[in-house]
């Protein structure tokens, strides 16, 4: 059992460590697998990749202070399922927002916006973050896609930030991610109109980096570290270079989620039974591996 692991339920990542190649997968909604359900950032799912990423970092700043000319290390997120991620917890939402928990939501929050700047942050050991998105990824599976250093995507999938169906707008990252890569307006112009997109019209974009032939997004990536392996300096070097020039911080991230958390409390019943029905409609769908 991983020391991330929540003791009374199946943990909700498959981590596949390849520490000759330095390359590590984390596969998330792996409980769903053998029990199909809604493929969102749960508290667990959102906790136990926070501690993952925890440990992976520390054990990768030691190796780096231990041995000089170590591999480049490359993080891929992936899903075992069906979907890639759709997205905040609507339900926890919900009930939160009801009942006016400020501080629960803003601790979900909070959570959410440290596991996505750790893939930004590349995990604070210079490791090259990739998100595999084999199947859709909306809202906050988008934002973390988006905290992602490399995208590639299937052709198949959709993509998008569908918060304003119900009055809100996505909070923890996908502003300050998608202005790295795009003009703000267009960013607010993609928040606001909460339309879908296929991952070939946000290569277009500049959101989505590689497409991908449907069943060939994992040999995509591999492709991605095999390059990355002929300019580890480089590659390894422009991480620093992003972040002095195009810096985003952990403290605007917290501020912004702020901002999320305050609007979400204003919402009103009719947005509330909009997010229910979306929670039935994924329960009714659910994902299969």
């Amino acid at each position: 059992m991983y020391p991330f692991q929540h003791p009374d339920s199946p943990r909700t990542l498959r981590v596949v460590e390849e520490t000759e190649r330095s390359v590590y997968w984390i596969h998330m909604h792996a409980d769903l697998v053998e029990a199909p359900g809604r493929a969102c950032f749960s508290r667990r799912l959102v906790d136990e990749i926070i501690a993952y990423q925890r440990d992976l970092g520390a054990r990768l700043r030691r190796e780096q202070a231990m041995q000089t000319g170590s591999p480049l290390p490359h993080v891929v997120l992936a899903s075992d399922v069906d979907v890639f991620n759709l997205g905040g917890d609507l339900d926890l939402f919900c009930r939160l927002i009801r009942q006016q928990d400020r501080a629960a939501l803003l601790a979900y929050a909070r959570q959410c916006v440290y596991g996505v700047y750790a893939f930004y942050a590349g995990l604070d050991a210079g490791a090259h973050s990739i998100a595999l998105v084999q199947g859709n990824a909306l809202g906050g599976g988008f934002e973390a896609a988006l905290s992602c250093h490399t995208i590639v995507a299937e052709e198949d999938v959709q993509m998008g930030l569908p918060e304003v169906l119900f009055d809100l707008f996505p909070g923890m990252g996908a502003y300050s991610f998608m202005c790295k890569r795009i003009a703000p307006a267009l960013a607010e112009k993609i928040m606001l109109e909460g339309n879908l997109y296929s991952a070939q019209e946000l290569q277009r974009m500049g959101l989505v980096d590689i497409v991908a032939p449907k069943g060939e997004g994992a040999q995509a990536v591999e492709e991605v570290i095999r390059a990355n392996r002929r300019i580890p300096h480089a590659r390894a070097a422009m991480h620093q270079v992003r972040q002095l020039a195009q810096g985003i911080t952990l403290e605007e991230l917290m501020r912004i989620t702020e901002i999320w958390v305050d609007t979400a409390l204003q919402l009103g019943e009719k947005s509330l039974r909009t997010m229910d029905r979306l929670v039935r409609a994924q329960s009714r769908r659910g994902v299969t591996a």
